[in-house]
């Protein structure tokens, strides 16, 4: 919820790359891209835990600064960032493919085959939503997102990846359309519409 907000403003491109792989990060990578402010270790929670509890809202930086501790690691990424920052800036979901299939790499080439699983009209929906949140609010975001979510599930795609993950559990989605080069302006569009006879838009304030 909000996703495109703060993927948007990420170091760029890596809201790009998080957004459209669903990469999962380190603890450390959290604070090293910003996402997070500060970082400790699992052992130390219990007592940040409980000294947050016990102290006022002015001095939950002082807290938060007590238990801190060092990075345990550098940046998980570090190997691949110029990688991603080459591939991730296109300008669209098939040239980051052409990219990413040029550079070659192990990394690259295993990140093809799990954008290649994914519905083609999501991704390069998600690309147009995280490319558009860049100069908007988090109201603006927000709202964008919720419409977009709502022609997900009314397009037909959501349903299908929950029965092929979830029910049937053949892990072999029929997407529509099957592929990436495929999905038109227009269908993108869809996402993008406001439809107000269907619901009243959404109100944050």
């Amino acid at each position: 919820v909000g996703g495109a907000y703060f993927l948007s403003r990420l170091p760029q491109p890596y809201g790009m790359f998080l957004g459209l792989s669903g990469h999962r990060l380190k603890g450390g990578d959290l604070k090293h891209l910003g996402i997070a402010t500060h970082y400790t270790t699992t052992e130390n929670l219990p007592a940040l835990k409980a000294d947050i509890l016990t102290s006022d809202r002015s001095s939950i930086e002082d807290v938060l600064q007590k238990h801190e501790v060092e990075l345990p690691a550098p940046f998980s990424l570090e190997s691949q960032d110029e990688m991603i920052k080459h591939c991730f800036s296109a300008e669209s979901v098939p040239e980051i493919i052409a990219r990413l299939q040029e550079d070659g790499s192990e990394f690259a080439l295993k990140l093809v085959k799990g954008l290649r699983r994914m519905s083609p009209r999501s991704l390069v929906v998600t690309h147009r939503l995280l490319t558009m949140a860049r100069s908007k609010s988090y109201e603006e975001c927000f709202a964008m997102e919720f419409g977009a979510a709502h022609q997900i599930v009314r397009s037909g795609e959501f349903t299908e990846g929950v029965r092929a993950l979830l029910v049937d559990k053949d892990n072999a989605p029929v997407w529509n359309p099957p592929s990436i080069e495929d999905v038109t302006e227009d269908m993108v569009q869809e996402y993008l519409r406001e439809r107000t006879r269907i619901w009243e838009p959404l109100k944050l304030n």
